[in-house]
């Protein structure tokens, strides 16, 4: 069908022809079972940031066909062509600023009005903020670890959490007993999701303070800022909320992130309680003395 066509297609039309779940040619050249890359999103994403995939090393590739699916994606055009908006970055602020350029958005807040994006599940480009990325690690050593089946070394195909498999996933690098390398995971995991909730509860605030000041009366010219910063905050919420290692793939960035979500949030709700005030302040002025 060719990659455009096929984007283009309804899900509807083609839906007896596909299979579900993930299969080994997925990931493997059927062949030589050399990894391989066949998502073209992958594929052009790397290539419009001069990088040739073909060249990568073996450990590379062991993330990149994780990056064939573990990452933030949207349809652009009217043609949907699944694309990657890593066009200025892959960290949370160059993903605004691909979508700002195109004046994306996913769709209109029903409260707000804000126009909204939406994050999948960027696994792949939170990781690569991380100390494992930085340090050579690859997505396969820790959801895939190598094995040994009698004398073969082969890797987990379980693809499977860390957690659950602590001794091959994590002590082959930290000499660390299993109890502590857990206890370190969640705790990461675990002030992350506090994070998260007080993102959610600033962002609430916002949203309540804007509804608050549409009832008073103020336009979208009058919220422009406070729209622009409820749709940073809530996207920076679900970058973290969508990526699926609750902080751990990159603890201070996940953290960053989350700070970034409740200022910008809470900004919101400032500028709509002053707005709000204007308006209470502009009636109380065109008042009579005397009432009436």
């Amino acid at each position: 069908m060719g990659w455009e066509t096929f984007n283009r297609t309804p899900y509807n039309d083609l839906k007896d022809e596909l299979h579900l779940g993930t299969s080994c040619a997925d990931c493997h050249d059927p062949q030589t079972m050399a990894l391989r890359l066949t998502r073209p999103a992958l594929i052009n994403a790397l290539a419009a940031q001069g990088i040739d995939w073909t060249q990568a090393s073996r450990q590379e590739m062991r993330s990149y066909v994780c990056a064939q699916c573990h990452v933030e994606y949207y349809f652009l055009g009217d043609d949907k062509l699944l694309t990657f908006p890593w066009s200025m970055g892959m960290r949370v602020d160059d993903i605004e600023a691909h979508y700002d350029r195109y004046g994306f958005k996913d769709w209109t807040h029903a409260e707000t009005g804000a126009p909204m994006i939406k994050i999948q599940h960027p696994e792949f480009e939170l990781a690569s903020t991380g100390i494992h990325a930085r340090s050579g690690v690859a997505c396969a050593d820790c959801h895939m670890p190598f094995i040994r089946e009698g004398g073969v070394k082969i890797s987990d195909h379980w693809i499977r959490s860390p957690l659950v498999n602590l001794n091959n996933a994590c002590q082959t690098c930290h000499n660390i007993p299993e109890e502590e390398l857990r206890a370190r995971v969640l705790t990461i995991q675990d002030t992350t999701a506090r994070l998260l909730r007080s993102s959610e509860h600033a962002i609430l605030d916002a949203i309540d303070a804007i509804v608050a000041a549409r009832e008073a009366g103020a336009t979208d010219e009058d919220l422009a800022d406070a729209l622009q910063l409820h749709r940073r905050a809530s996207m920076r919420w679900d970058f973290v909320s969508s990526e699926n290692s609750t902080g751990f793939h990159s603890p201070q960035e996940a953290a960053r992130v989350l700070a970034d979500s409740i200022d910008f949030a809470r900004q919101a709700q400032l500028i709509a309680v002053q707005v709000a005030a204007n308006l209470d302040a502009q009636r109380a002025s065109a008042v009579p003395v005397g009432g009436g």
